[in-house]
Formats: C-alpha cells, sequence, structure tokens
C-alpha cells in the first residue's frame, strides 16, 4: 500500500522543503542551504588535507592530538576572548577553581628566584599544623627540585589524592637552614569570603571569587556580624568586589538575594529571543535592610558586576571605587566527554534589572574615588578593561576603556574603604569630596 506524501516548498526553494512522509518529518536543504553545506565540507576536507601534510612532511614528528587540540582553540578563541578549548587537565582545574576545594596542603605560594616562597600558611590545615611558615622556601617537592618548574607544575605536585604524603625540602631564615617536613594532604577549601568588623559598627565582607562556597561565606559573615553589633549600633555592610574576576552565575544571584528580596537580579541573552532567562530575587533580605556601600574598580568583572549592577538598579547599595571592567557575557562549560576536556562557550549577553547591558561599559560608580598609588605603580596600576580585548563582543558606540585597579595593602591608605566608612557613618573626612558625598545617597 502506498503511503501519502507531502511536499511543502516555502519559496522558490530558497530555503528549505519540508517533507512528510505518514507521521515523520524530514528536512532536506534547499539550494542556497545546500551549497553552504557543500562549502563547509569543502573546507573541512581542506583543514584535513593541511593536518595530513602537518603529519607527514613536518621536520620533526608532531605531537597529533596537540595538532588537534590547537586548532580546536584557535576555532574557538577567534570568536571571542572568553571562548576557548580546555583540554583534560585544564577542565579539571577549572573544577577544582569553582568547586572551592582540593586534595593539598594549605599553602599560597608564589615564585621567586626560580623557587617556591611561601606568602601565608592557611589556617587550620596540613601545612599549618607542620609548621610551615610565611617566608619558607620550598626548594624540593618529594626529592624533585622545583627549579626549572613553572609554579603551576609545583602546585600540581603539592596537591593530591586525600590521605596521601608529600615531603617539602624547606629553606628557612637569613641562613637558609634545610630541613624536610612530610606532610599528608587533607580537604583544603578555597576561601573566597574574608570578612572582619570596621570598627564596632561596621561589617566589611570581602569576596576574591564566586565560587561553590562563596554565598555560604556570605550568610555566615552576615550572620556573625549580628550576632556581634547590636542592631542599633550596626551602621552596615561594605561589601569589597575589587579585583574579583568574577566565577559562577548563580553564587552571584545568590550573593545579590542576600541584600535584596524581590526583583528581578539579572537576566540572559542568547542568541535567539526564546533563550532568555530571567532570575528573581526570592523572599528573604538577609541584610535586614541595613545600608549597603559596594567597592568596585577595574578589577571588578563579570559575576562581580552582576552583583554590583543588581544592587545599583534597586538602588540598594551605594558603588563607590572607579568604572569596573565590563565584561558583559556567560560562559557555558560544555564536557565532551571520554577524557577530552570542554569547550568555554560564549552562549549569551546578560543584563542588569534596568535593562543594562555592561559589555565592554562597566558599572560606574555612584561615587568615584581614586586611590593614591605608588610612583612605583603609576601607570601600571590601570586595567585596559574589556573593551581593550581583541574580538570582544561589540556594544555599540559608546565602549569604556578600563580604570584604576590598585587597592592599598594597608587599609589606613585605602581611600576607598575609607569613603565607605565615611557615608555610612555620614561623616564627611578628606578621603571624598563634600559634593561626592553630598550625592551618595545611602539606601534606608
Amino acid at each position: 500500500m502506498m503511503r501519502k506524501v507531502s511536499l511543502v516548498v516555502l519559496g522558490a526553494m530558497a530555503g528549505a522543503a519540508t517533507v512528510t512522509i505518514g507521521q515523520q518529518s524530514h528536512l532536506f536543504a534547499g539550494g542556497s542551504a545546500r551549497a553552504a553545506i557543500s562549502d563547509t565540507y569543502r573546507s573541512l576536507n581542506l583543514f584535513g588535507d593541511v593536518f595530513e601534510k602537518v603529519r607527514s612532511d613536518y621536520v620533526e614528528k608532531p605531537d597529533e592530538q596537540k595538532l588537534i587540540e590547537s586548532a580546536i582553540n584557535g576555532m574557538l578563541t577567534s570568536l571571542d576572548p572568553h571562548s576557548s578549548y580546555m583540554d583534560s587537565k585544564s577542565f579539571r582545574d577549572m573544577q577544582v577553581q569553582t568547586r572551592g576545594e582540593f586534595g593539598g596542603l594549605g599553602i599560597e605560594v608564589t615564585q621567586e628566584d626560580q623557587l617556591i616562597k611561601v606568602v601565608t600558611p592557611i589556617d587550620d590545615t596540613p601545612a599549618s599544623k607542620a609548621g610551615i611558615l610565611s617566608g619558607d622556601i620550598i626548594s624540593a617537592i618529594d626529592g624533585e627540585t622545583v627549579q626549572g618548574m613553572t609554579l603551576n607544575q609545583a602546585v600540581d605536585k603539592m596537591r593530591g589524592a586525600v590521605n596521601t604524603s608529600v615531603t617539602l625540602t624547606i629553606l628557612r631564615g637569613p641562613s637558609k637552614d634545610k630541613q624536610d617536613i612530610k606532610l599528608t594532604r587533607a580537604i583544603i577549601q578555597i576561601k573566597s569570603v574574608r570578612s572582619r568588623k570596621e570598627g564596632d559598627d561596621i561589617g566589611y565582607i570581602r569576596i576574591t571569587q564566586f565560587n561553590e562556597q562563596t554565598y555560604e561565606g556570605v550568610k555566615a559573615a552576615m550572620a556573625k556580624f549580628q550576632s556581634e553589633i547590636p542592631n542599633d549600633q550596626f551602621k552596615g555592610y561594605i561589601l569589597d568586589l575589587r579585583n574579583n574576576p568574577g566565577g559562577l552565575l548563580d553564587q552571584s544571584i545568590a550573593v545579590s538575594n542576600a541584600f535584596i528580596d524581590r526583583g528581578e537580579i539579572v537576566s540572559t541573552r542568547g542568541r535567539n529571543a526564546d533563550e532568555t532567562q530571567r532570575y528573581n530575587a526570592r523572599p528573604g533580605d538577609l541584610s535586614k535592610g541595613k545600608p549597603v556601600i559596594v567597592l568596585i574598580n577595574g578589577g571588578s568583572a563579570s559575576a562581580s558586576e552582576i552583583v554590583a549592577g543588581a544592587l545599583q538598579d534597586h538602588k540598594r547599595a551605594t558603588i563607590v571605587g572607579t568604572r569596573s571592567f565590563g565584561k558583559g557575557s556567560v560562559q557555558t562549560i560544555i564536557p565532551l566527554g571520554q577524557n577530552n576536556g570542554a569547550v568555554r562557550l560564549t552562549t549569551a549577553r546578560y543584563y542588569t534589572p534596568s535593562g543594562r547591558s555592561i559589555q565592554a561599559k562597566g558599572i560606574d560608580p555612584d561615587v568615584q574615588v581614586l586611590q593614591d598609588v605608588p610612583d612605583e605603580l603609576k601607570g601600571k596600576d590601570d586595567t585596559k578593561g574589556e573593551a581593550a580585548l581583541k574580538g570582544h563582543l561589540k556594544n555599540g558606540e559608546e565602549e569604556k576603556g578600563g580604570s584604576q585597579a590598585y587597592v592599598p595593602p594597608d587599609p589606613k591608605n585605602d581611600k576607598q574603604l575609607i569613603a565607605a566608612e565615611d557615608i555610612l557613618r555620614g561623616s564627611n573626612k578628606a578621603a571624598i569630596s563634600p559634593d561626592q558625598l553630598k550625592s551618595a545617597k545611602v539606601p534606608n
């Protein structure tokens, strides 16, 4: 028995034709679409030809896997500065960064004269318990000298499975006294939130990145302040997002929600209109309506800009500092399976509650405060911003460059922090001008 076939042609074969056979629908490419597909496959054949030439004729035998990975990464990086390919190791490292915990020793390190120097041991970790000190030099790891290693290679050797051991050779003090210290790896949490009281009346919260631990860290800090500072004396919060490069979208939404209890926090818009997503606050303002100052600078990007933009648009916070970086795009991590790493692909732009795109423009502070920069750092303290990145997503004609990103190591010299305290306390010191204070409306 012959089935009924219905052929519907849209236009004059300019697009596509749909053929319905029984209950099944099949899409056949029309003329121009067919030609485009043919051109694409010709280009893929060209890639195959070039790959084969390199594979067979290059002066030295190339790493074929590396060639393919480089080709994939080249394709992705040609799209924009934030799309890229991650091999399996880079993907694992990224997961560690966003998860906020790993098996390790608990040491913050830097590289100095081809050796690894301890910046500080993290409290209550194997390193601090074993007596590792700030300033110690790590000259060898499990007997292998660190000279010739990159910082990342040395860090990789110190990380590992929980309950496994590693021996560090330490050089200590002016005489470089040598000693071997054996440590057992444990779960180390990356502390993305640090907090302290400023005086007896202000809660200061510093977020260094947005990982899976961030919201819980902010929540705990706020609860601690509320238990320690009497409500009638509590002037408010300072949320420091300076030099925060961003991180997880859901964590930036949760942190924003800690200070507002209704309304939109952020929306993301992809290539197609039906891909728009809106993220709204849930009831429950953890800050209990206390005034909020948000500190930003040229190093504040991505997730930190989402928080600053949401609180600014809701008039929930006064933004103090300098213009932010201007990264207004969302990257989706797409695992490739079978230990093949992952693709980091820009899939959407994000918009503040008022509909602002900060892409290549950044968040402008309500109160601009510049730091006093040491002479040796002048000219090196500014970030170029998203607008200066080659291949960045364009955002009209009014793109803006970066701004100052210097934060003094001593809080006593931190003019932006002093300005935030002045605003919360209603005082007027030399840190900011009377006009700036007048324009700074602290939310009730």
